[in-house]
């Protein structure tokens, strides 16, 4: 048997509690759950006495030289990605971070060179790859299927899904709104099924319309009077390639649905709905829809990404989610701000 990763998690609220926690206690003996840290010192207490981890600190600083970790799991806000991830990688640790990759394509860059310095492994917690569907549509865009991607849609919509819990709504310790809390997951899976081709020009504008205001949380309410991020966001991003992206993300709009995470592509010989999976193609003198009968269900795909993070630590295959692709994000997250703050396009090198 391989030798026990000691891991150490690094903030611990809730993604920590509902995903990275249960998915290294999953894995049994191949790892340890050695130690946590959070600024909230007696919360690091209570999540480390409820899931049997040996000790928890205020400091994470502290934790990476006290304790002789291989891993941890960075679940901060996102304000403290960066400064983290470098710390536990200069620490010796390999890194799942949780997304966004960081707050500015310069911070995750520098974390990327950090990674190249320590030789460990540096990934980032974008857990829709890890869904059936995507999996699958990844299979028949590589394989053929629909041809050269020339258009995408990207949708990740709430119509009042401001997070009442959290820092979500906080712009110091968050960076932004639904941009990079959920449409960074919808655009980073967009991005994989194209290949992740370069971004060259991004037009995008923001909106705050319903979040300054009391309202209707449907998850939670939500304090109205510090809301400081954008609720509604669109976006244009041009590709290398030539192909072109429209992105609509929000925590709060008044729409038909209650949420909506998608991804839809357009090929030449045919195009693919991710959510539910469905391929729509000319052949046989018609027009088809092509549904699976049956997929599998992957029903913790935040706990697979774990799982593919410790095997990617050993050495078993490389990381999902690369570091390079992860600055090609952080790319894109930036130049939607800047054109929003700017109106006008934003040119990426």
């Amino acid at each position: 048997m391989a030798r026990q990763l000691r891991i150490g998690i690094i903030g611990v609220g809730g993604i920590a509690q509902y995903a990275h926690i249960p998915g290294y206690k999953e894995l049994g003996d191949e790892v340890e759950l050695v130690a946590c840290a959070d600024v909230n010192v007696e919360l690091a207490r209570q999540v480390a006495a409820t899931y049997g981890i040996a000790r928890a600190y205020e400091e994470y600083r502290e934790m990476l030289e006290r304790e002789e970790l291989d891993a941890v799991s960075i679940c901060t806000p996102n304000k403290f990605h960066a400064p983290a991830t470098i710390a536990a990688l200069e620490a010796g640790c390999h890194v799942l971070c949780e997304k966004p990759p960081a707050l500015s394509v310069a911070e995750a860059r520098a974390m990327v060179e950090a990674a190249a310095r320590a030789g460990k492994v540096l990934t980032f917690g974008l857990h829709y790859r890890f869904t059936t569907e995507v999996q699958a549509a990844k299979r028949a865009i590589d394989g053929g299927e629909i041809g050269h991607v020339y258009a995408a849609r990207v949708d990740a919509i709430r119509r009042r899904g401001i997070p009442g819990w959290g820092v979500f709504t906080n712009k110091e310790l968050q960076g932004g709104g639904p941009v990079i809390d959920i449409g960074v997951h919808m655009l980073d899976t967009c991005l994989y099924l194209m290949g992740y081709p370069k971004p060259v020009q991004v037009l995008a504008k923001t909106y705050q319309e319903i979040g300054t205001r009391p309202g209707v949380g449907a998850l939670g309410q939500w304090d109205w009077e510090n809301f400081q991020v954008e609720d509604l966001a669109m976006a244009m991003i041009k590709l290398e390639n030539g192909a072109t992206i429209l992105l609509e993300t929000s925590f709060a709009q008044n729409i038909d649905v209650m949420e909506r995470m998608n991804v839809r592509l357009s090929g030449r010989e045919g195009g693919v709905n991710v959510f539910p999976l469905k391929i729509s193609k000319e052949m046989h003198g018609g027009l088809y829809d092509i549904t699976p009968a049956w997929l599998p269900k992957v029903e913790h795909p935040h706990r697979e990404e774990v799982k593919h993070f410790v095997a990617a630590c050993r050495g078993e295959h490389e990381p999902m989610v690369t570091a390079e692709e992860a600055v090609r994000l952080q790319q894109v997250l930036d130049a939607i701000y800047q054109s929003a703050e700017k109106d006008d396009i934003v040119y990426l090198d």
